[in-house]
């Protein structure tokens, strides 16, 4: 069985400008990560979306890894 995925118009924009008005200026760069709930196979669409330098929003995703792999390793040595 195979999915379509439906992409409607300008949603991706609307969403982006709901982000930008939430975090309020200044902000020099974000990065916003969605997925999709998983399909009876399993499989999950992973979108992202940055606005700013690409370095810096490189950074900030490598930064956010760090966090994620400090604290699983915290939980894994309890």
């Amino acid at each position: 069985m195979s999915e379509k995925i439906i992409q409607i118009e300008g949603v991706e924009e609307v969403l982006m400008a709901k982000v930008k008005s939430a975090i309020g200026d200044p902000c020099a760069c974000f990065v916003l990560i969605t997925c999709s709930e998983p399909s009876e196979t399993g499989q999950m669409e992973v979108k992202m979306h940055f606005e700013g330098d690409e370095t810096l929003a490189s950074f900030l995703v490598e930064s956010a890894s760090a966090v994620f792999d400090e604290r699983s390793e915290k939980r894994e040595s309890q």
